[in-house]
């Protein structure tokens, strides 16, 4: 996120660190990155680095619609996490427990916070090339954490937090929004590529159907593990980002690695074969997820500033492939 959170400032940030966690900061730098979070690089004065995140409550679709339900999803996505690490999945780069041993604790009504090491290795980049090396290391590990126990993840189906938003959108295209600065273009672009989304949202249901009739058995995946989310370091990668874990079929993890030496590296590994047809649904619930929440945001309250910037120039280009790619070929 570019723009700091609403209703956030740094004494808040600061006295949470201190009543949460024992950290009595010194420093405390906003990085404006990724896209859902905010993150803050604290050091303390014990020489300590830190990463802080805090999370927007009314801002977690995927989790739920209200603080308490995305504030309960928040936990045992975070207390799944935890538990992997601590049961020697070294891989997976967990949140610190709090004093009273909280995986992540409320900060006011509307947000959440939680900490996490400080990893000095950069993550990568949604969309950008890495070496045979190292996809091959994002595989292997995919392949033990969707042998590991569920904990308390969440079983969760391909469907986005926004169809009905979106298709309400599509209907009201014919009548001004006026919720912000950019309403009215969201609605113009919309309407000319309406035809377009009633077509995926047809072949998203198509597919949904021809998937859930294979019964395949779910297992815990990641949700995210494109490059913006792994660090690599070296000969093994760390997947950081861990709110969207959930137990669902291995394809909402495969297909953001999707290749024929993908696909057969781990059915080599896991014993199980990849489903072409749920490799493709949920590349398209990404899509779709995309266009929905860009048109959610841009249809709610909202104001100029770097974030709503940044959501209008993607949905300006979101109808100009056939869907993402996370990894570049």
């Amino acid at each position: 996120m570019r723009a700091l959170p609403d209703g956030v400032h740094d004494r808040d940030l600061l006295d949470a660190l201190r009543e949460g966690w024992g950290v009595d900061a010194i420093d405390a730098t906003y990085v404006p990155v990724g896209g859902g979070s905010y993150h803050w690089h604290v050091g303390d004065g014990a020489g300590v680095r830190h990463w802080v995140t805090v999370d927007d409550l009314d801002n977690k679709g995927f989790l739920g619609h209200t603080p308490d339900v995305v504030m309960d999803g928040m936990r045992r996505a975070f207390d799944t996490a935890y538990a992997l690490r601590a049961g020697g999945v070294e891989f997976v780069v967990a949140p610190v427990p709090t004093s009273d041993g909280e995986s992540v604790r409320r900060l006011g009504h509307r947000h959440a916070i939680s900490l996490f090491p400080y990893v000095t290795a950069p993550a990568g980049r949604f969309g950008e090339y890495r070496t045979p090396a190292e996809r091959v290391a994002v595989i292997d590990a995919l392949v033990r954490l969707h042998r590991a126990p569920p904990a308390r993840a969440r079983a969760v189906v391909p469907e986005g937090p926004h169809r009905t938003g979106l298709e309400r959108a599509l209907v009201e295209t014919d009548r001004p929004w006026s919720s912000g600065p950019y309403a009215e273009r969201a609605r113009t672009h919309l309407a000319t590529h309406a035809d377009e989304v009633h077509r995926l949202l047809t072949r998203f249901d198509s597919l949904t159907d021809k998937v859930a009739a294979t019964g395949a058995s779910p297992v815990l995946t990641h949700g995210e593990p494109h490059p913006g989310n792994v660090v690599f370091a070296d000969d093994h990668v760390l997947l950081i980002d861990w709110d969207t874990v959930a137990v669902a079929i291995p394809e909402r993890d495969l297909w953001m690695l999707d290749s024929d030496e993908a696909r057969a590296q781990y059915a080599a590994a896991s014993g199980r074969p990849v489903d072409d047809a749920a490799i493709n649904l949920y590349r398209l619930r990404w899509h779709l997820d995309d266009i929905s929440t860009a048109v959610h945001e841009l249809r709610s309250p909202h104001v100029e500033n770097a974030d709503t910037a940044l959501t209008w120039r993607w949905f300006g280009g979101a109808f100009e492939s056939d869907g993402p790619r996370p990894y570049a070929p």
